[in-house]
């Protein structure tokens, strides 16, 4: 094992048990080994393959797009290790989730010029006319307000609004049966992620504290979402974000007795899907029901990335790949 890899991992331990509750420490921890579960590729969802469709592409031309953006931009690689040693996670986690993220026309300087441009819009979230900030004084969020960290906070928040709202009418008013992501943090068009990571705007409030504390950049609210948008659009602070979103993940994970930081495709499926500290007590639940054996499984999203982890691998070592050789690797094309 290289120096690198154990100052990471070591960082990893000390991270993780700096934020691990008592009870954490105490429990056994299932390490979730690497590689899929699954032996042929989980079913990709069709809105993801319409979208993908839409924009020309191909999963395997992203991947090859990604792999171009990488060699073409050596500074980018020393910027993702030193986020993952900031926050104590592999840079392979970080190379992943840029590995299904690239279009046509994404390169750093690209990033930069949107930065600006929504730097200049209005932006407000709201739903049906009533500000964020207005909605979560209702009684029904009380409670989230007395957790200790933004994580926390926002994912009370979010199944607050799964439970008591979405699909629902309350005080006469009717309420979509929409992800609480969609009803309010989308303000321009249905499925807006943005920046090198696509980060969602309620993503990066899950992890500002996380990323205040690790990184020093000040911390973000929902109620400056230019603030918001100027983080996940920017290159250097959206890889912190990515970090910082891996590292959240692993965490909560960890906290319910899984150790995934093993395995690259299980924090990617994380990464698509959202809702780990849902997810990781959802399973807990389960293994203490009786399903001893059951472990996190990979979408498709994250099939995907360790299928392709030799290659990602390689490119952190600084070993050039051939693009023309990066779509023999298998996995539906759409």
């Amino acid at each position: 094992m290289s120096l690198f890899a154990k100052t990471t991992r070591a960082a990893a331990v000390i991270l993780t048990l700096a934020s691990l509750p008592s009870y954490a420490l105490a429990q056994q921890v299932t390490v979730v080994p690497p590689g899929n579960r699954s032996a042929e590729q989980p079913e990709i969802p069709r809105a993801s393959a319409i979208r993908t469709r839409a924009s020309y592409t191909t999963y395997d031309e992203k991947f090859r797009k990604t792999v171009d953006l990488l060699n073409s931009e050596p500074a980018l690689l020393g910027k993702i290790k030193k986020a993952a040693a900031a926050y104590g996670i592999d840079p392979v986690h970080i190379v992943g989730e840029h590995t299904f993220n690239v279009s046509a026309v994404d390169r750093l300087q690209t990033y930069y010029i949107k930065a600006i441009s929504y730097a200049e819009l209005d932006i407000k979230f709201s739903y049906d006319g009533v500000s964020l900030k207005t909605f979560l004084q209702r009684p029904e969020f009380r409670s989230c307000e007395t957790l200790a960290i933004t994580s926390e906070q926002w994912s009370c928040r979010d199944t607050v609004w799964d439970e008591s709202f979405r699909g629902k009418v309350v005080d006469g008013v009717s309420y979509e049966a929409i992800s609480f992501q969609r009803a309010f943090f989308q303000p321009f068009y249905a499925g807006q992620t943005f920046g090198l990571g696509q980060i969602s705007p309620l993503t990066a409030l899950q992890v500002t504290d996380l990323v205040n504390r690790t990184s020093g950049l000040p911390k973000l609210s929902a109620d400056r979402p230019k603030d918001i948008y100027r983080d996940v659009m920017d290159p250097d602070r959206s890889i912190i974000y990515i970090a910082a979103i891996l590292r959240d993940s692993i965490d909560a994970y960890r906290e319910k007795g899984f150790d995934i930081s093993g395995n690259p495709g299980i924090t990617a499926t994380l990464y698509n899907v959202g809702q780990p500290r849902r997810r990781a007590e959802r399973l807990r639940t389960a293994v203490d029901a009786g399903a001893k054996k059951l472990l996190p499984v990979e979408n498709y999203y994250g099939w995907l990335i360790n299928e392709r982890l030799d290659v990602l691998k390689n490119i952190l070592d600084g070993k050039a790949i051939d693009q023309r050789t990066t779509s023999d690797i298998g996995g539906k094309k759409q």
